[in-house]
């Protein structure tokens, strides 16, 4: 297969100095410069992955023009991060333990690109300056948080700038429908739906005030505009997003029809893509993005998975941004070889990663996927997908039936403990 697939199409990354940087000519190769770069990791907790990420960003800030990078993380949390790499606002323990969720900020290649941004920031203007975005809902795998701080906020916001008479209600009501925060962070409702507020008569005022919220937002922004900073126009939009997915997620968790666990996935999915959304047309006129995340979230196509005997599928956060933005959304999936301390051994023969393993010289190397697809195609190759599990339940085999929908793929051969060579 090496022979055919033709080097022009094959970037291979090297520790050498000088070397020209893989990405340049991948992005060349695209038919026009895309908004987002869409960068998978085909697991979580493999520092390799993030480490790769940084290299790929810190090349791209420094010669391609990107000013901002999102990562799969808290979208309100978020912002104690972007004021840490801005503005050098906290200290970078503390925007470690609280600008990061779902265990993110234990990541030391998480810790190294606060690190760097931060440096890099601290030598230029602050319109100048990289800027830092969470794009992932609120919510984990055991179900949401309370709405109490987002809607809050958002209520203060409108409260401080906009005529009171025209407030929906008074910050207490809030604070009596939102009640104990610990009904919300329920994690037994995960496993027994009966167990949720989504769907209480408090949880139903709550999305009702919350509508007459973001009307109020929006009806007053000729107003707001020109009062609030570009920071705080931005954040109370994200307010508003953010609350109303919240409790359209916390519903579902309610929801104990067969559809309940796809449903949650795709709310949260469709948070995701409003999102980074969002954050393409906020960023247009500065520079493009570096998306990272879970292929799974980043992928152009439905997203398939075996959970507790049911087969579920959902439309991930890349697939219904990917409607939005055409080719100014790009999908670099990545896929792995080995990872013995993942209890990933030699890929199965005639696996899509046996393939790439025996054609792919060296230990890093970007693939333009529409390259592998007519090499396939011409050798008459059906490569199959990897059925191999991991001890990490985070990995999934990327799917070579879904080339066509992917820009490119970043081949590891092989990491070992957190190391690309």
């Amino acid at each position: 297969m090496a022979a055919d697939v033709p080097p022009q199409y094959l970037w291979t990354l090297t520790d050498e100095p000088g070397d020209p940087h893989p990405l340049r000519a991948f992005l060349r190769s695209l038919p026009r410069p895309p908004r987002l770069l869409a960068f998978g990791e085909c697991m979580h907790e493999e520092e390799a992955l993030p480490q790769l990420r940084n290299q790929f960003f810190r090349y791209l800030a420094e010669f391609e023009g990107y000013r901002s990078v999102a990562l799969e993380t808290h979208c309100i949390a978020d912002n104690l991060v972007n004021n840490f790499v801005v503005r050098g606002v906290g200290s970078l323990d503390m925007v470690m333990r609280d600008g990061f969720s779902h265990g993110f900020g234990d990541s030391p290649a998480n810790r190294q690109l606060v690190e760097w941004m931060r440096a890099y920031n601290s030598e230029r203007d602050e319109s100048e300056c990289l800027r830092f975005y969470g794009f992932d809902a609120p919510v984990e795998m055991t179900g949401g948080e309370s709405p109490r701080v987002i809607i809050t906020a958002l209520f203060s916001l409108l409260e401080e700038h906009v005529n009171p008479e025209l407030m929906p209600c008074r910050k207490q009501v809030i604070d009596t429908l939102v009640g104990d925060d610990e009904r919300w962070a329920n994690a037994e409702a995960a496993f027994e739906p009966s167990l949720s507020v989504g769907t209480s008569t408090d949880a139903m005022r709550l999305r009702l005030l919350i509508d007459d919220l973001t009307a109020l937002l929006y009806s007053e922004s000729p107003h707001l505009v020109s009062r609030l900073t570009e920071e705080d126009w931005w954040r109370a939009r994200l307010y508003a997003r953010t609350a109303a997915g919240l409790m359209r997620y916390h519903a579902a968790v309610a929801d104990d029809s067969d559809q309940r666990v796809p449903r949650l996935l795709g709310l949260r999915d469709e948070l995701m893509a409003s999102n980074l959304a969002a954050i393409a047309e906020r960023e247009r006129p500065r520079g493009p993005t570096l998306v990272f995340a879970h292929n799974r979230h980043l992928q152009k196509y439905k997203s398939h998975w075996v959970f507790n005997g049911q087969d579920i599928e959902w439309w991930s956060a890349g697939a219904i941004v990917d409607v939005q933005l055409g080719e100014e959304y790009a999908f670099l999936a990545s896929a792995l070889g080995v990872a013995k301390h993942h209890e990933i051994n030699e890929p199965a023969p005639k696996t899509f990663e046996a393939f790439l393993s025996e054609a792919l010289p060296g230990h890093v190397t970007i693939c333009a996927a529409d390259s592998l697809v007519r090499a396939f195609t011409e050798t008459g190759h059906t490569p199959k997908l990897r059925a191999e599990t991991s001890s990490n339940l985070s990995y999934f085999s990327l799917d070579p039936r879904y080339l066509d929908r992917t820009e490119g793929v970043v081949f590891l051969k092989e990491v070992k403990a957190g190391r690309l060579w």
